[in-house]
């Protein structure tokens, strides 16, 4: 019988053979074929002994003394043909995690949207179990962890807890930047005084000790920074006059207090502040401030309103004397004179036609009422005066009610301040009534 040929490209490869040996070198296209060590000797005998001649004479030819050449193999540098079959894939191979669980779990730690939380733990599980995926444990911790983070939110909801929060978010990104003061706000500057530029302040109660006490903002204008000095002689003018729409009692403000001011900066017009802040504080930089010294509509009653209302707007017709005396200008002074008599009648008119709550209160205005109108009397006749020496002798005769004995009665009955301002030598104006010193007061924020 003839001999197998052994496997070639076109046949698979024995599993169990042992791999053969390459050679470095280009295998030889004429050279014998190597031998099999497992194909049987061509020479030796097979089972049924040789084949000898028949009976009849020789037969056909036997097999050669060579085994039978195997298919030819593919030339040098050809690409081999692929091997055959597949191997097997690996045994107990791990199922996938199911994302949707730990996304409930991130959402479980983090507190955040629990509602999603809760639902995604839940989508997790029913996913885990149709799939077989792994992950259970992942969201059930989610989906108790949203659970109790729900009822926390429930709970802050319906207690108001939420809206504390929120306030104390909104005061925490805010911060304590001096641009955040609002009107009414007291607060203490860091360091011993405001010789320095203020970014940071702590805003403390009106009620204790202070640095300072705002009380008006001036908003400003525009895209560039205007400059220093264009915003310096905006909070002069400004803040100078708005000052007495929050004190409206300028007996309460005492030589203790000056008028300050904080203004933008370069820089911090840049981070968005366009306001002036105007302040009370100590005339002594190193001083403090003690109580409020707010006294208008929020704070006042209809009585004390109505008084003080009253005297600002005699106040204000007093600031307006000329500053050249009778002598060098004697028709402008005469002019302001009538001025300050009408004012000071018409004003005497409203306090006599109030409605006092307490009759402790009415009978020591009505006695201030007859004051006032007796100085508008000597106001007009200076109005009337041929020369500077009888324009004085109404001039003082007038000015002698000016916060004189029945003004300081009334505001005593009123409850306001008793202790009459002082006033500068050199003051522009006949009556002060501010209180505090006019400095220039600027800061830089």
């Amino acid at each position: 019988m003839s001999i197998p040929p052994p496997p070639g490209p076109h046949q698979p490869q024995d599993p169990y053979q042992p791999p053969q040996p390459q050679s470095p070198y280009p295998q030889d296209p004429f050279a014998a074929p190597p031998q099999d060590p497992y194909a049987r000797d061509p020479y030796a005998q097979g089972p049924y002994g040789p084949q000898g001649p028949g009976p009849t004479g020789p037969g056909p030819m036997g097999p050669g003394p060579y085994p039978q050449a195997p298919y030819p193999q593919a030339p040098y540098g050809a690409v081999p043909y692929p091997v055959w079959g597949q191997g097997y894939s690996p045994y107990g191979r791990p199922s996938p995690v199911n994302g949707v669980a730990i996304a409930a779990l991130v959402l479980g730690l983090l507190c955040f949207l629990p509602g999603v939380g809760l639902l995604l733990g839940i989508i997790a599980l029913v996913q885990i179990r149709k799939r077989g995926e792994r992950g259970k444990a992942m969201a059930v911790v989610g989906t108790v962890l949203s659970s109790v983070g729900l009822a926390v939110w429930v709970l802050a909801l319906s207690t108001g807890g939420a809206s504390d929060f929120w306030d104390g978010f909104k005061e925490g990104a805010s911060g304590n930047s001096s641009f955040a003061l609002a009107k009414g706000d007291c607060f203490d500057v860091p360091g011993e005084t405001f010789d320095e530029d203020v970014y940071d302040v702590d805003e403390v109660d009106c009620s204790g000790e202070h640095d300072a006490e705002v009380f008006a903002s001036v908003p400003l204008t525009g895209d560039s920074f205007p400059g220093d000095d264009h915003v310096t002689d905006v909070a002069d003018d400004k803040c100078y006059t708005l000052q007495d729409a929050y004190a409206m009692d300028p007996w309460a403000l005492t030589d203790e207090v000056d008028i300050y001011y904080l203004t933008p900066t370069a820089d911090s017009w840049s981070w968005g502040d366009r306001e002036i802040t105007c302040v009370f504080a100590n005339v002594d930089e190193k001083g403090t401030l003690t109580g409020s010294l707010r006294a208008d509509a929020s704070t006042l009653d209809a009585d004390q309103f109505a008084f003080l209302e009253a005297m600002a707007a005699v106040d204000d017709v007093l600031y307006e004397e000329p500053e050249e005396y009778a002598e060098e200008d004697l028709a402008s002074n005469r002019t302001w004179a009538g001025d300050t008599g009408e004012v000071t009648g018409d004003q005497a008119d409203q306090l006599g036609s109030h409605l006092w709550t307490t009759p402790a209160r009415e009978k020591p205005v009505a006695a201030l009422v007859k004051d006032m109108r007796d100085a508008a009397k000597e106001w007009t006749a200076a109005e009337k005066a041929t020369d500077a020496d009888g324009f004085y002798e109404h001039y003082e005769t007038a000015y002698a009610y000016v916060d004189g004995a029945t003004t300081v009665t009334a505001r005593k009955a009123l409850g306001l301040a008793t202790t009459p301002p002082t006033y500068d030598e050199d003051s522009d104006s006949g009556s002060g009534g501010t209180g505090g010193g006019d400095s220039d007061s600027g800061l830089e924020v």
